[in-house]
């Protein structure tokens, strides 16, 4: 199980680097918060065909273990509605003591960001177990929380290439041409 599970893990994290990671820019936004990096799979990565890796963008989606970029449109707007509803509910449904400050109210939404987050993580993590298998899940989720270490690794580099003028990352056709 757990040669499968390094398996599992590794082919996880290479899809994700070699489908959704071409961009510079998405790349270095990767650094910066949960927002920037998803407003960097949006808006700065090629939604068209993919020809370094000879695929659609339909195949890509649909073979995406973890959040898609469908899935990411739910999950976002769930996230960008929730400070409005903290707003109109003070309360968020008896879950908080009422703020009383623009403080207060933006330690409320860190807290409703952070179990969005979390909520997230662990539905997709169950929501696999059942379409897939626990194996899965758990591959996912040991990929999701081991992320940001994976993308130092990798991206560390984007922000200085992206400053020379570079937008799209060429070391990715020729490891995809070799894998």
């Amino acid at each position: 199980m757990i040669k499968n599970f390094r398996e599992q893990l590794r082919t996880q994290r290479w899809d994700d680097h070699r489908y959704y990671h071409h961009s510079r820019i998405n790349q270095s936004l990767h650094f910066v918060s949960m927002t920037t990096r998803q407003a960097g799979h949006f808006f700065f990565e090629p939604k068209g065909y993919d020809h370094v890796n000879h695929a659609t963008h339909d195949h890509k989606e649909e073979i995406k273990v973890g959040y898609n970029l469908n899935r990411k449109i739910v999950l976002m707007t769930i996230w960008a509605l929730s400070p409005l509803v903290l707003f109109l509910d003070p309360t968020l449904f008896g879950a908080f003591t009422p703020w009383t400050s623009p403080a207060d109210f933006m330690r409320q939404v860190a807290k409703v960001w952070l179990a969005i987050g979390i909520g997230g993580l662990l539905f997709r993590t169950v929501h696999l177990f059942f379409i897939r298998d626990v194996e899965t899940g758990l591959v996912w989720m040991t990929k999701i929380l081991t992320d940001p270490f994976s993308d130092l690794k990798l991206y560390y580099k984007a922000p200085l290439y992206l400053m020379k003028g570079e937008l799209i990352d060429p070391g990715l056709e020729k490891h995809v041409k070799h894998a």
